[in-house]
């Protein structure tokens, strides 16, 4: 198993050498994609969101959870996908019966779009929902997520989320009986938080850093609960 791989760019032909994330599993490992170092990277042309999720096993309890694809952005321009072998190493001093059921959340830096949704993503997993998933009803605005008995949206613009925008998201969930909250990436107006509070909408702000931020009451006892 190897945490980091040496990568040339077929379209530059530079030389890099990834290293791979750590992401928290639930039972509190932190756990690291075991990368292929035998296959060569593949150029990503069209994004999708089955290919831009892996599914793979924890090696300290078994649980097979969906993580983002590694990646590698060239300079050049080329973003290449990095094989996964499989699996998933586990340091093992972080295993075994002791590790809290949540440990702490271990964000990822946001710098695309498509970061602030692996973010989202990651943090709703981190408060207990399981299969993630694009939503199938896309939103006005922003990118829709999926769990059970949620919805969530995402805004990765640099617009302050409306009040419709909140108003839309809360009218989605109750159209399929499920819970909701909203992840924006520049904050909120004022009337879109005082809409949330009477609909009971939890919201989120993304700092760069990808650590969700609590902005209302409801997004605070969201954090404190989980799913």
């Amino acid at each position: 198993m190897s945490e980091s791989v040496p990568v040339r760019c077929p379209a530059c032909r530079r030389e890099h050498v990834y290293t791979a994330p750590s992401y928290p599993c639930a039972c509190g490992a932190p756990v690291t994609p075991d990368l292929d170092g035998t296959a060569g990277p593949t150029p990503v042309a069209h994004r999708a969101w089955d290919a831009d999720w892996v599914t793979v096993s924890c090696g300290s309890c078994g649980r097979r959870d969906q993580w983002p694809q590694p990646e590698l952005g060239c300079p050049c321009g080329a973003v290449l996908r990095i094989a996964v072998a499989g699996g998933l190493s586990v340091p093992p001093a972080q295993c075994g019966p002791g590790a809290e059921p949540r440990a702490a959340f271990h964000p990822v830096t946001i710098r695309t779009a498509r970061d602030a949704v692996t973010a989202a993503a990651l943090y709703l997993r981190w408060l207990g929902y399981r299969d993630i998933r694009r939503a199938d009803q896309r939103p006005p605005s922003g990118i829709g997520l999926a769990a059970r008995g949620l919805v969530a949206q995402v805004d990765p613009t640099l617009q302050p989320a409306s009040p419709r925008d909140v108003e839309c998201l809360w009218l989605t969930a109750m159209t399929e009986d499920s819970g909701c909250v909203y992840f924006s990436l520049a904050g909120y107006a004022e009337e879109a938080r005082e809409r949330a509070d009477a609909l009971g909408v939890p919201l989120f702000v993304l700092d760069f850093t990808g650590t969700p931020q609590p902005v209302n009451g409801c997004a605070d006892e969201l954090r404190g609960s989980g799913a």
